[in-house]
């Protein structure tokens, strides 16, 4: 597990010096590794020669300094896990060493549309995401990065700071890892108890049920998606909304074509976010 900017590097050289014009794939990660990041891994042996994977819990994603104390870290288990998939190269840097002031002060900017759905909850989030992730590409310089389809925000903020900042960075997805119950697997849902389990699988569910009436416009849509949750006390709806692939921004009533549908909620004080590929009519 390496842990400074000077270790990486040298390490990165032996790589290159070792197998020159290999491919190298980064997996950015906060660590609490499960079934979804072993999925990861598989997709970046598809598209590179070498593996790259980051363990860092960014303070900067955290909305308070109790919070991201209180975020799960099992180094151990993900070192393990990591060797046994034959990961190539992992950094696990603690705060201080990519942040050594506390916060960074120069910083990328998810400009508006950080602003919203995930951003708006969170209107931090997405800038501290993005200024860790370009400090990543700098440091390792990746020949393709590799996300799940969870976060399509995410997703879709990286691939437009590629394009602004011109990195050379390809970006490679992967479907959502789903448990029985159809929710995404995370570090989140081994903290549910059973009957707040049972409602955390009702957005799923109402996902679902947007992408049935997808074919009678954006209201149905929607409407089908909110009636899946009445009745659910536990579930606490964030936002429920459907966008253009293209902008992430919202579609009007009328528009027809591939579109998103996007979810958060939270259920038991955890935040469960998700996302399904529809076809509005």
């Amino acid at each position: 597990m390496i842990s400074t900017v000077d270790e990486l590097r040298a390490r990165l050289a032996e790589v290159r010096a070792a197998a020159p014009g290999a491919r190298i794939a980064l997996i950015s990660t906060i660590g609490s590794l499960h079934d979804g990041h072993i999925d990861l891994v598989h997709r970046a042996r598809e598209v590179a020669d070498v593996v790259v994977v980051s363990v860092f819990v960014n303070p900067l994603r955290f909305a308070s300094p109790a919070e991201f104390a209180a975020y799960p870290r099992t180094p151990d288990e993900d070192e393990r896990l990591l060797e046994s998939l034959g990961v190539e190269v992992v950094f696990a840097p603690d705060a201080n060493e990519l942040l050594p002031t506390g916060s960074a002060t120069t910083k990328v900017t998810a400009g508006d549309l950080g602003l919203r759905y995930e951003g708006r909850a969170r209107p931090f989030y997405f800038d501290g995401l993005l200024t860790v992730e370009a400090k990543l590409f700098h440091l390792v310089d990746p020949d393709v990065a590799v996300y799940g389809e969870r976060d399509r925000q995410r997703v879709f903020l990286v691939r437009r700071m590629i394009r602004d900042l011109f990195f050379d960075v390809e970006v490679a997805t992967v479907e959502t890892v789903r448990g029985d119950d159809g929710l995404p697997v995370s570090t989140r849902v081994g903290m549910l108890e059973e009957r707040d389990l049972a409602a955390a699988a009702l957005l799923p569910a109402a996902l679902d049920a947007a992408a049935a009436n997808a074919d009678r416009g954006v209201d149905a849509c929607i409407a089908a998606a909110q009636s899946a949750l009445m009745g659910e006390p536990r579930i606490r709806l964030e936002y429920l909304s459907v966008v253009d692939p293209a902008t992430f921004l919202p579609v009007d009533e009328g528009s027809s074509g591939p579109a998103l549908a996007l979810i958060a909620a939270s259920v038991a004080g955890h935040r469960f976010i998700d996302n399904a590929e529809i076809y509005l009519g």
